[in-house]
């Protein structure tokens, strides 16, 4: 996953039909499982555009979407937040969130 910033976030919401962005912090030892879980699922979908965010970088996003806790999975669908997932509970259920964010 590429790391973006909140241009290249709202660029991507604009522009692209589905969305994920990944929300973390580096100390957080929780956020490095989810992120690897996470690019496993997204090798399957990798027309899917993706991208993760350092919190502590940007907290006017944690702000403008809720962002309650990290790791924190945003799905986008034709520009609108359609779900946040905060328990990356197993490769198998990202790959089923994914699918479900592309059908």
């Amino acid at each position: 996953m590429q790391e973006w910033n909140e241009t290249e976030l709202n660029d991507a919401i604009q522009r692209d039909k589905t969305v994920c962005l990944y929300l973390y912090t580096p100390m957080c030892g929780t956020c490095q499982v989810a992120s690897k879980m996470l690019t496993v699922a997204l090798e399957l979908y990798p027309e899917l555009k993706s991208g993760k965010m350092n919190m502590n970088y940007s907290p006017a996003i944690s702000t403008q979407y809720k962002v309650e806790s990290v790791p924190c999975l945003l799905l986008f669908k034709e520009g609108q937040l359609i779900e946040k997932v905060y328990a990356f509970q197993s490769v198998p259920y990202l790959y089923a969130l994914l699918k479900e964010l592309e059908s």
